[in-house]
């Protein structure tokens, strides 16, 4: 696992200076300092900096093909290099190391971009500068699990890992993108392609560009499609989820550095450890609750022979070292469970180098509730999927007017296991109580924001153009779609590739891999979500590895004591304290989002994720665009562990 950085910009003369610079500012995500490199001639220039997990001796980077004329550099892992290798070995290429970055190079070569991206499984980002073409190239994987960004404004071009390193580019203009503050206040992330940073933007998974006289081009190389299989039985599917579940993990395993797994009491990431076996497991819980996932995990440890290790935070070290977390995050990302990650990567970096994690199972086999499971009472659930049998048209029409009814026992369920998805779903901004929104509506948003940064955007009509792209889908695969190009993307993935980095920790997600999506993605919504459970098919897969009651948990994740931290008084007057900063009302109404904390502090509202989102951004746009060169200064370092680890040799 590493970073990468690049640039096309003839106007920067010394290209070594700014390439370094840029380097510097991502030195947590590779501190093998033997290991980077960097390469420059009079158009472009590109960095690396590496973590080393495969060919520990022989990875240096950028790596060049026979004759020198094209070179990569390459964040991620390639699962099934061997085999490729072997094939390209036959095809007569010579190579020079044991990685699988060279495969990506040497597959370039044989079969070009759009080929090798058909035949590799893995998580990844690479850039290729091909001198016979005076092209640079750059692929970012199948979910967009590792980041890229990229940014292209007049003749400056520069292409990465984070958007920090860009930066300490001088033709880079820092600018906050004021539309994004309102989609990030609804959904505790931006989901807009632009970035916080004014003409930043995150390349699109599944994607392939190429750069050649300052003209971008990208092209779309891969897509979930939902060809669903009716004829395979439920005991075949779960055969068919445990067998690729189990090769994909085992190919997770691939590393030449210890390799561990984050364990909690939910059924994704026991089901992952129970298979993997790993001799070092990891979890977090907090000294106030509210909830206890660490003893449940070390049971299933202890019963599986693991070693457990535990962290246990309390909230002066997550306030304390909360500002770091959202430096590493380059965009502000309020999703509590950045906190419990932080520490959990934190511990097992002083165990392992490669960790295996569970993000990706409920997007792909219908873990979340708000997909239409939000009663337990079975006479509803035997109801509304009577009507889920109904034509489209017509359960659809007979949603409206549910939803028009007052409320009564079911309501919800019965409205969301029937409406058209695409009228609804808000994902994980809503809890579904139809008119109880748990973070802030389009009308709340501009209500508390600026003129400047008041706009028209929604949650729903930020989905719509997804939406259109798999209109003929189940409406349960619909809402996966939405949440794999969304949720996923933009939260869930951002948080654990940057938190682990910025512990110099690779994280491996075994669920989010093309064998594993290409199945779920086959097999019928009712298989998955129906009246028994979510995730129903993946929950029997589990059981043949876990307890029952460990493969029939409800998911926690890691939950965080937001609600009792806002009402203690030390950390209310922090946060009182940053709402109160003059700066904050060129933003916000000042005196409605204090009025917001004081009702809160009060126990008059719980508007607990309202103010933690206001509180994130805060906290973020104070970094990044009031004490930035102080920021940096603090903040841009390899994680003291690690560097001890450096010291004593027990990182190469």
């Amino acid at each position: 696992m590493c970073g990468i950085i690049a640039f096309s910009d003839p106007a920067v003369e010394d290209k070594e200076t700014t390439i370094k610079s840029m380097m510097k500012m991502i030195e947590h995500r590779g501190p093998n300092l033997q290991g980077s490199g960097f390469y420059t001639n009079d158009q472009v220039a590109l960095g690396f900096r590496r973590l080393s997990v495969i060919d520990l001796k022989g990875g240096h980077q950028p790596i060049y093909n026979e004759d020198n004329s094209i070179l990569i550099t390459f964040n991620g892992e390639i699962y099934n290099y061997q085999t490729l290798r072997t094939e390209l070995i036959q095809a007569g290429h010579d190579f020079k190391t044991q990685t699988d970055t060279e495969v990506l190079l040497h597959g370039y070569e044989e079969w070009g971009m759009q080929g090798t991206l058909d035949r590799i499984r893995g998580m990844f980002a690479y850039l290729i500068w091909d001198s016979n073409k005076q092209t640079l190239f750059g692929a970012r994987d199948f979910f967009g699990i590792k980041p890229l960004y990229y940014y292209h404004k007049d003749e400056t071009f520069i292409v990465g890992s984070e958007i920090k390193s860009f930066l300490k580019h001088p033709h880079f203009k820092k600018e906050l993108n004021k539309t994004a503050l309102k989609p990030f206040l609804m959904n505790q992330y931006n989901d807009l392609d632009e970035t916080f940073f004014k003409d930043v933007y995150r390349f699109p998974a599944g994607h392939w560009f190429e750069l050649h006289d300052n003209n971008f081009q990208t092209h779309q190389y891969w897509d979930a499609k939902y060809n669903i299989n009716h004829q395979r039985s439920l005991n075949k599917t779960v055969n068919e989820i445990d067998d690729t579940v189990m090769n994909s993990v085992k190919l997770h395993n691939i590393a030449d550095v210890p390799v561990g797994s984050f364990l909690s009491e939910g059924v994704d990431s026991s089901y992952v450890t129970s298979v993997l076996r790993p001799q070092e497991v990891f979890s977090v819980n907090f000294d106030n609750g509210p909830y206890d996932e660490a003893s449940v995990a070390k049971e299933l440890a202890d019963e599986e022979g693991l070693h457990f290790n535990l962290a246990t935070v309390d909230g002066d070290e997550a306030f304390r070292d909360f500002a770091e977390m959202q430096y590493h995050l380059d965009e502000p990302d309020s999703n509590p469970s950045v906190i419990p990650l932080w520490y959990l990567c934190r511990l097992a970096r002083k165990k392992v180098t490669v960790a295996l994690s569970g993000e990706g199972a409920d997007e792909l086999f219908a873990g979340y509730v708000n997909y239409g499971m939000h009663t337990h009472n079975s006479v509803v659930k035997v109801f509304a999927g009577g009507l889920h049998k109904l034509p489209r048209n017509i359960r659809y029409t007979l949603a409206k007017g549910i939803k028009k009814l007052p409320n009564f026992p079911g309501k919800v369920h019965l409205y969301t296991r029937n409406a058209k998805p695409s009228d609804y779903y808000v994902g994980e901004s809503l809890i579904y109580d139809l008119d109880q929104p748990t973070i802030f509506t389009s009308q709340q948003a501009n209500n508390i924001l600026q003129n400047d940064y008041q706009n028209d955007l929604t949650v729903n009509g930020i989905y719509q153009k997804d939406f259109a792209k798999v209109e003929n889908a189940e409406d349960v695969k619909q809402m996966q779609y939405i949440d794999l190009h969304h949720f996923m993307i933009n939260d869930i993935l951002q948080k654990a590739d940057k938190i682990s980095m910025a512990h110099s920790l690779e994280l491996r997600v075994p669920y989010l891999d093309k064998a594993v999506a290409e199945l779920a993605n086959s097999i019928p919504s009712r298989m998955l979500l129906n009246n028994h459970d979510t995730k129903f098919a993946f929950r029997k897969a589990a059981h043949r590895h876990l307890p029952e009651d460990w493969a029939n948990r409800p998911k926690l994740g890691f939950p965080v004591p937001i609600t009792s931290w806002l009402r203690e008084e030390k950390y209310y007057q922090q946060v009182h304290d940053l709402f109160s900063e003059d700066w904050v009302a060129d933003i916000f109404d000042q005196a409605k989002i204090i009025a917001i904390l004081d009702d809160n502090y009060q126990k008059n509202i719980d508007a607990r994720r309202q103010i933690w989102n206001i509180y994130t951004f805060l906290t973020w746009y104070k970094l990044y665009f009031i004490d930035f060169d102080e920021t940096v200064e603090k903040y841009c370092h390899v994680q003291p562990d690690v560097q001890k680890f450096i010291a004593n040799g027990t990182l190469v």
